[in-house]
């Protein structure tokens, strides 16, 4: 969908203001919510072990079970046979319950994703660009809804919860750093792209920091079992970060918390430098840059770098050393059970940043702190567009993880 052009025509979207809302009752209610969060958590669960889980009563789960089965929210399973009594039958979620759109606007790329209930990528359309503005972000979006929804079936379409947006916050003081023009970006101050969009498909928009929602996506969907409190660190373009406490996402007063990448560390040389400095993925692509090599690939292929050796593994290594301080800073503030690490970049580059961090953050003075466990991200590089995209499923159809802690349910 590389070098789309979408008209400005509004009659262009006609049908798909139908989009905004659907039949599946707009915000589920809190035990309908509380047993898809379980059914989200767990994979898949009977009745009688989520009555347990949750305290309600084997009637009430009946009951909302019925009602999240007749939605096409949740299916069963095959019954489990071999025990005592009638044969126990397993809940799931149902993939095409529910879809959610996703949009990342990045520094080098806008990326549009569809979801399904269980997370999977149903549809992805990318466009890379020097640097992002309003309008094209706009154009794109609006374009790619259109071509997504429009190879969607019409029971499909009313089962999207909306659209969320992963974007960098005050994209307007970044110009320097991006090297353009002052003004090439300066109308970021004053448009509302989510109200825009909005406004055009007709979809519930909701927008959010993309380190946050890199985050986010990472609490959602990630694999294994995670710490109730970590720091994310999401390396992209620019290095941000995200908190979780006690199993929530805390996005802070303005929605910029965890904004790591304006710290000061260690520059190796006896000075001080903002983390984003030494390790966002802007200066691995100004040293292939200087060394006469085309830097595409690094925005193309998150899963393949075919770059010198070496000059990765100067990246990763000073990369690490200045994020393992920031971890060591950020332990003194909140005492972290983990940081995690997670970024645009193949898994094997991933990996080697994990255990240098490791190595480094050894090193640091500890000064009667318990220093965090280090420890990969499991989404990888599209998780901003995933993040994005997970905004309209927990707002409508899912509770806040806290609910399962501050209820005392250790684990699932």
């Amino acid at each position: 969908m590389n070098g789309m052009t979408v008209g400005p025509e509004r009659e262009k979207y006609e049908g798909m203001a139908s989009l905004r809302g659907s039949n599946l009752r707009g915000v589920r209610a809190h035990n309908e919510r509380l047993v898809l969060s379980l059914l989200r958590i767990n994979d898949e669960m009977s009745k009688a072990e989520i009555s347990r889980v949750t305290g309600l009563s084997a009637q009430t789960i009946s009951v909302i079970v019925r009602a999240l089965e007749s939605d096409g929210l949740i299916q069963r399973g095959t019954p489990l046979r071999g025990r005592i009594g009638q044969p126990s039958t397993p809940l799931r979620l149902a993939r095409n319950g529910v879809f959610s759109l996703g949009l990342k606007v990045g520094h080098r790329s806008l990326d549009l994703v569809l979801l399904d209930f269980l997370g999977g990528i149903r549809f992805r359309i990318t466009e890379h660009h020097g640097y992002p503005t309003p309008d094209q972000a706009v154009r794109f979006a609006c374009a790619a809804i259109a071509d997504i929804t429009g190879q969607l079936s019409a029971e499909e379409r009313v089962r999207i919860a909306g659209l969320g947006i992963a974007m960098p916050f005050q994209t307007w003081e970044w110009w320097h750093t991006l090297g353009v023009p002052q003004d090439a970006l300066i109308d970021w101050r004053q448009r509302h792209i989510g109200a825009e969009i909005g406004e055009t498909t007709g979809l519930s928009v909701q927008v959010q920091n993309d380190a946050t929602a890199a985050c986010g996506a990472e609490l959602i969907f990630g694999q294994g079992n995670k710490p109730r409190d970590f720091f994310y660190f999401y390396v992209g373009y620019f290095i941000g970060g995200g908190i979780v406490l006690n199993g929530r996402l805390l996005p802070g007063r303005t929605g910029n918390a965890g904004a790591v990448g304006s710290m000061l560390v260690p520059d190796g040389q006896g000075g001080q430098v903002v983390l984003l400095d030494i390790a966002s993925l802007s200066v691995l692509e100004k040293q292939l840059i200087d060394q006469g090599i085309t830097s595409e690939h690094l925005w193309d292929m998150p899963s393949e770098w075919h770059f010198p050796q070496d000059l990765v593994a100067q990246w990763i290594d000073r990369a690490a050393r200045a994020i393992a301080a920031a971890a060591d800073a950020v332990v003194a503030v909140y005492d972290f059970e983990a940081c995690l690490i997670d970024g645009w970049m193949p898994v094997e580059v991933r990996a080697r940043l994990v255990e240098k961090v490791r190595i480094y953050l050894r090193d640091m003075p500890a000064n009667g702190l318990t220093l965090p466990m280090i420890e990969a991200g499991t989404i990888g590089a599209h998780a901003r567009s995933l993040g994005a995209a997970s905004l309209p499923l927990s707002s409508r159809y899912l509770l806040d993880l806290q609910v399962f802690a501050s209820a005392g349910m250790e684990s699932f």
